[in-house]
């Protein structure tokens, strides 16, 4: 039974990410050339940049991707540092809407809703004015059958049970710093391997939920995927210009600052 429950929580997560892949790249056709366009525009003040960073990557699903794509303009000239950095901001920001989302599905059981929407979707697939429309539903579904899927297989696995499983985050003094510190750091290294901050925070919330993950060691899991998330950008920056990397160099230094704030 445990190897069926592994196979559900991997396959889970990566429909989760494919879902979240289609429904990027279903945007990105139906916005085409003016994405680039709308950055250069809405980036005129600070405010602004943050604003079109968080409403990006919300869209978008991926603060990688929003940043990865703001490092490769500063790169191409089309943005400033100063409107890259308030992007890259209003992503960090934009990114926490992915684990609201996820927890529709741990409360609420979508597969109701998801199979109309899927019909939906193959319907509009058909029609040639609306199949970005319906490619971007299909991410939206997919997504959404994902979490729900990873929620009741998390209710299935019955971790609060699991005496293995309560002795191993036992061992660990939830009130140590040295413990927070440890989790912050197979946080980072996670999301560095598996690129995808939702994904793990998705195994952060079935944990959570289901009891054996005291809450401070999920919260230092979520402040190392912070971290881990802005690996990617920086190493897609180290063949670009100055300013691009400095662009990388500011989302890395926002996130630390940020986790040290938390911490203390």
């Amino acid at each position: 039974m445990s190897i069926w429950i592994f196979f559900k929580i991997i396959g889970s997560l990566a429909l989760l990410i494919y879902g979240m892949k289609v429904m990027s790249e279903a945007l990105q056709k139906m916005a085409g050339s003016q994405l680039r366009h709308i950055l250069g525009a809405m980036t005129t003040n600070r405010f602004t940049g943050l604003l079109t960073g968080m409403f990006v990557t919300t869209s978008v699903q991926s603060s990688t991707a929003t940043t990865v794509m703001t490092v490769s303009f500063v790169n191409a000239g089309l943005l400033t540092l100063a409107q890259a950095i308030s992007v890259i901001m209003g992503a960090n920001i934009g990114t926490t809407f992915t684990a609201w989302i996820m927890t529709l599905g741990f409360n609420f059981n979508m597969a109701n809703i998801v199979f109309p929407v899927f019909f939906i979707a193959l319907l509009l697939i058909y029609r040639k004015k609306q199949r970005y429309v319906g490619d971007f539903l299909f991410g939206v579904a997919f997504m959404f059958f994902a979490i729900s899927t990873l929620g009741a297989t998390g209710k299935e696995m019955d971790l609060s049970h699991n005496q293995t499983v309560i002795d191993f985050f036992s061992s660990f003094d939830k009130d140590s710093y040295l413990t927070v510190f440890s989790f912050l750091i197979i946080g980072t290294i996670l999301t560095f391997c598996m690129q995808s901050s939702a994904a793990l925070m998705a195994i952060t919330m079935v944990l959570c939920s289901s009891g054996v993950l005291p809450i401070y060691m999920g919260i230092a899991l979520v402040l190392g995927e912070n971290i881990g998330t802005t690996i990617t950008s920086n190493i897609a920056a180290m063949g670009a210009n100055t300013q691009a990397r400095r662009a990388a160099l500011a989302h890395l230094s926002f996130n630390v600052f940020g986790v040290i704030w938390v911490l203390c």
